[in-house]
């Protein structure tokens, strides 16, 4: 039996985004941000109750508005969670943040990609890798994430960075390319 295109697209396989499924899914997904992004200041249970509808949360995660992603199921965050002002999680592959991660202001966590033959890519081809972020991780302000990373726990990773290898535990990592700098 041949896979959705969904299947595909959490598979890691080339996959068809305009799927009428995926483009429903995102729409969904659009309505829920709008609507989180158009709360008044003082109403944190009603972004609670719309992120709950939106991502896989668990207790006490907090978003600054605006925050932006494509399907938002495929988020799936710890206990402690906050994210900054301008978070962008494009969310095509599973998105795993652990317990008590905090994201600066203009993080972007991208599982998102396409190939980079040409001619593949001209075909409306794309991809998409899980990002799996650790307990205890601090990523610093302007930070962009690319798809398939690993960051371990305990880790920070310095504002401004560009992390496309998996980061290890206990570590402080800055840089474009992001590296380690320190271990802790």
């Amino acid at each position: 039996m041949a896979m959705t295109e969904k299947e595909k697209m959490l598979n890691g396989d080339y996959y068809d985004a305009s799927d009428e499924v995926l483009v429903q899914d995102r729409l969904k997904a659009r309505k829920l941000i709008y609507k989180f992004n158009n709360t008044q200041p003082h109403e944190y249970n009603e972004r609670t109750v719309i992120l709950s509808r939106l991502m896989n949360t668990k207790e006490t995660c907090f978003i600054e508005p605006p925050f932006r992603c494509d399907y938002g199921y495929n988020i799936h965050t710890g206990k402690n969670f906050y994210a900054n002002f301008n978070c962008t999680m494009l969310d095509c592959n599973k998105i795993l943040i652990g317990d008590n991660v905090k994201l600066g202001p203009n993080v972007q966590i991208y599982t998102a990609t396409h190939p980079i033959d040409y001619k593949a890519r001209n075909q409306g081809k794309e991809m998409a890798y899980r990002i799996i972020i650790g307990d205890n991780v601090w990523i610093g302000g302007g930070t962009i994430i690319c798809p398939g990373v690993k960051i371990g726990k305990n880790t920070t990773i310095g504002a401004g960075s560009v992390v496309v290898n998996d980061i290890p535990d206990n570590v402080v990592a800055v840089g474009n390319p992001c590296r380690v700098i320190k271990k802790l």
